[in-house]
């Protein structure tokens, strides 16, 4: 790998432009965040209004990932294509039309094909928002730029679940009729147009990437808007842009391969980052919570503050690795937060394990927590929010949108997103049966994806901090 490069660039940047339009940018990740949760508190309304069993459950939870697959992949490449801004203008719209068609589903066929709607827009938003990111940010404090799409991410989850539990709480329960004669949970869907619409609104307020710009042979316009954030070294920047798309073209898989065959080693790396970022199990905690946590003993109300508070955890701990992932590094943030993951989610397979099992009136059994474990359970799934919150979550993000060199970006970051919704999709629909053999089993499997991350991180994962777009190799 390349040195990094004392580029004239370094001198100085204005920050809070900077601040602004990475802001505007990872307004995507809010409503990734806020649209993959919002369905925590309408599960189970939703189920028995529909009278749907726990399969045809699990798939309607998780259909929306079968959108963010091709909503990934395909938003890649229509970056690379129509531009960044186009492809948030795209997903806001299939927000806006996902929200409003869920909130109104006639039943679980209908509603599934809603939520696959919705799953474009989060993967087209999972893909635009880390590239624009990090093609707009000095090296110096890339990773804080980019780690804003993780802190959108789990604060889209967190306005998500207080909103589910306003509602829930206002209506007097999930599956009771509140206004205009739909039920609490319907509702649930609905306030995502809010900021659906925001997002489109606002994305017409930000530049186009410069880099984009350049591809397009518009140099003043790209030239210009690095003077928007680049207090000097314009003309250095632009020649490194210009060097690595000299050969450019619009990139397609082919592209990705290597001499031999199959992805190039980097983009095999991002696939595999993709993946264990989604095999250890966080997205169970925000999709499952509530029906986990009266699983084994809470009410309803007491379930979703639980959540709540799980997701005000994440948010303070990724601005801890907002402040931490450009000082300590991507690999180092990985290594800890792969460590505390694989003792707290042992830990909470050692008490589901232990734990007695009643048997429910549908003939299936739940564990039973009692005394100290339901305290320690609950600790124990926090601390691996707070280790998964200030490394795998934002640090994956982060590496994903500079790790591949300019010419490939789009598409190989969109082939990564893609892996990870695939595997997101994975997790999220074989829970429910994973959990019916025992809590133990699926904690216990997610505790040994935790363990295996830490060694491909040191084998593999490279150290991207310091280092300009246009020196990944």
């Amino acid at each position: 790998m390349s040195q990094t490069r004392d580029l004239p660039s370094e001198q100085g940047y204005y920050t809070s432009k900077v601040v602004q339009l990475a802001t505007v940018a990872a307004l995507g990740g809010f409503l990734f965040g806020f649209d993959t949760a919002v369905i925590n508190g309408a599960v189970d309304a939703m189920r028995d209004d529909f009278g749907m069993g726990a399969g045809l459950t699990g798939f309607t939870v998780s259909s929306a990932l079968l959108g963010c697959m091709a909503g990934a992949y395909g938003a890649g490449r229509l970056a690379d294509r129509w531009g960044r801004l186009r492809v948030m203008f795209l997903a806001s719209a299939l927000f806006t039309i996902s929200a409003l068609g869920s909130g109104l589903a006639f039943g679980p066929v209908d509603m599934i094909l809603w939520r696959v709607v919705g799953g474009l827009g989060v993967g087209a938003a999972s893909v635009i928002a880390p590239a624009y990111i990090a093609e707009i940010s000095p090296a110096a404090i890339r990773g804080r730029m980019g780690s804003l799409q993780q802190l959108a991410i789990v604060s889209g989850i967190f306005v998500a679940l207080l909103s589910d539990y306003a509602i829930a709480t206002a209506a007097g329960g999930s599956a009771n009729e509140l206004w205009l004669g739909l039920e609490a949970w319907r509702w649930m869907f609905i306030t995502e147009v809010v900021p659906a619409v925001a997002y489109g609104l606002l994305a017409t307020t930000i530049p186009e990437s410069p880099r984009y710009l350049m591809h397009l042979d518009e140099e003043e316009k790209a030239r210009n808007i690095l003077r928007q954030v680049l207090k000097g070294g314009v003309d250095e920047r632009i020649k490194e842009i210009r060097r690595t798309i000299l050969r450019d073209r619009h990139t397609s898989l082919s592209d990705l391969r290597a001499p031999k065959g199959w992805f190039l080693p980097i983009v095999w790396i991002g696939i595999a980052l993709s993946v264990f970022q989604q095999f250890v199990g966080i997205n169970v905690i925000f999709y499952y919570s509530t029906t986990l946590w009266r699983a084994v003993g809470f009410t309803e109300e007491d379930a979703l503050q639980q959540t709540v508070i799980t997701s005000v955890t994440n948010i303070v701990v990724t601005v801890v690795a907002i402040a931490l992932i450009d000082r300590i590094g991507r690999r180092r943030l990985l290594t800890i937060g792969s460590a505390g993951m694989f003792l707290s989610l042992g830990t909470m397979a050692v008490i589901f394990s232990q734990a007695p099992l009643t048997t429910n009136p549908d003939g299936s059994t739940s564990p039973v927590l009692e005394g100290a474990a339901g305290p320690a359970a609950l600790v124990a799934a926090n601390l691996f929010v707070v280790f998964f919150g200030m490394s795998w979550g934002p640090a994956v993000w982060v590496l994903l949108g500079e790790m591949f060199n300019n010419r490939i970006r789009g598409t190989a970051l969109g082939v990564a997103a893609a892996a990870q919704w695939a595997a997101n999709f994975l997790i999220s629909t074989t829970f429910p049966s994973m959990a019916a053999v025992g809590l133990w089993f699926a904690y216990g499997f997610y505790t040994l994806a935790a363990l295996a991350s830490l060694f491909f991180v040191l084998k593999f994962v490279p150290e991207t901090k310091g280092r300009e777009l246009e020196d990944m190799e």
